[in-house]
């Protein structure tokens, strides 16, 4: 079964930058399509960005649209995600995910059967 652990959260200021990562422990993960979504205190989890199997597709939230890349290098299991311009309302935990269901970067979590435990971005104003 494939597990995902994320890692790079932390704090930072308004305006600044971090990188998250996201690790598969199996190779199975290159042909499944990837995402990321957040969750804050007391909201419901939602769809940040994601990215295709091969890393040409990729679909982001409005929200970040601009300020957040998705990456990932074929063939390699794992998979980026540079914030960039963050903002207190970025604050949340970050979840890794990846759907044995697609290739494509669909946005619905309904996608998503494998999901890692989450790293924790917190920006101050």
């Amino acid at each position: 079964q494939v597990r995902l652990v994320e890692s790079g959260g932390g704090l930072v200021q308004a305006g600044g930058s971090l990188r998250l990562s996201c690790a598969a422990s199996e190779r199975t993960f290159d042909s499944y399509a990837m995402g990321w979504f957040r969750q804050a205190p007391g909201k419901e989890r939602e769809f940040v960005a994601a990215i295709s199997w091969d890393g040409v597709d990729t679909n982001y939230a409005d929200s970040v649209k601009g300020r957040f890349a998705i990456s990932r290098v074929s063939g390699e299991s794992t998979m980026s995600l540079q914030l960039s311009n963050l903002k207190p309302e970025d604050t949340a935990v970050y979840l890794c995910a990846a759907s044995a269901m697609t290739g494509t970067a669909q946005t619905s979590r309904a996608w998503y059967g494998y999901w890692g435990q989450g790293t924790q971005v917190s920006v101050s104003s």
